[in-house]
């Protein structure tokens, strides 16, 4: 049987382009169906329960396997949500992270959404020869390692590593309080300031530890953002890494003419 058509009054403007169809209107069955239920979901609503697994099957005339890889992508993509023993629900939009010099406490609250950190250690170690290079400090220079599960509305999203040099606070670990955003405290109590970064993004897969405390599968798609900041005096003492939830968060930023 050739590959279904679709009609061109299902393509969207606002999707991606002509809903990635190509000009022939022959696409794979799968992603026929994958179109057709993102508009199930505009029309149901987020929070709103999918329809059961048989009824999208007798809807769109194919398979369960049919059904359920058109589902599958839009789990990875974020559009569904799945619920053990529960359903398949339509999924909240994606929380947006500003690229800018924001903490992540900043970024969601701007959203409306409550920020919160579960500490996974606190503990001072040595550089080693990567660090040290991004620091500019000696590789067996000590170091303050933060690790922390990040929450939104309780809801685990991402697992962020901040490195900091350990000479330049050496009080740090005695009275920060791990629940709370460093970016803040560093500014209000030590009167930091953030000058410039360098960011990285790039997408990978979760280790099966941090799949384990971010609570995903170990297939999910993650969002790896490194970065590296520094004062005034143009001396780094900051590198963070933060890995989130592909299907949970976006980043955005804004860009200007370049003279």
């Amino acid at each position: 049987m050739p590959p279904p058509s679709l009609p061109l009054s299902r393509l969207s403007a606002d999707g991606p382009v002509r809903d990635g169809i190509p000009e022939h209107g022959r696409v794979p069955r799968y992603y026929a169906v994958k179109v057709e239920l993102l508009a199930v979901i505009a029309e149901l609503g987020e929070g709103a329960v999918l329809p059961a697994e048989r009824e999208l099957c007798e809807r769109f005339s194919v398979s369960r396997a049919t059904v359920r890889q058109a589902v599958s992508e839009l789990v990875l993509e974020g559009r569904l949500s799945r619920r053990q023993g529960s359903g398949t629900y339509v999924a909240p939009p994606k929380l947006v992270q500003p690229l800018a010099l924001v903490s992540y406490t900043e970024g969601l609250r701007r959203q409306g959404i409550a920020p919160g950190r579960t500490l996974i250690s606190l503990e001072r170690r040595a550089a080693g020869a990567g660090l040290g290079a991004d620091l500019r400090i000696d590789p067996a220079d000590e170091v303050i390692h933060i690790e922390r599960v990040l929450l939104a509305d309780t809801e685990r999203v991402g697992l962020e590593s901040t490195y900091l040099r350990a000479s330049r606070f050496p009080t740090l670990l005695e009275v920060f309080d791990p629940e709370q955003s460093l970016y803040a405290f560093l500014r209000e109590n030590l009167g930091v300031v953030f000058d410039g970064a360098e960011e990285r993004v790039e997408t990978v897969l979760a280790t099966p530890r941090e799949a384990l405390l971010i609570g995903t599968n170990p297939a999910l798609p993650m969002l790896l953002m490194h970065r590296v900041s520094w004062g005034p005096d143009g001396e780094p003492f900051e590198r963070v890494r933060s890995l989130f939830r592909g299907d949970r968060l976006s980043f955005m930023t804004r860009l200007g003419r370049i003279e």
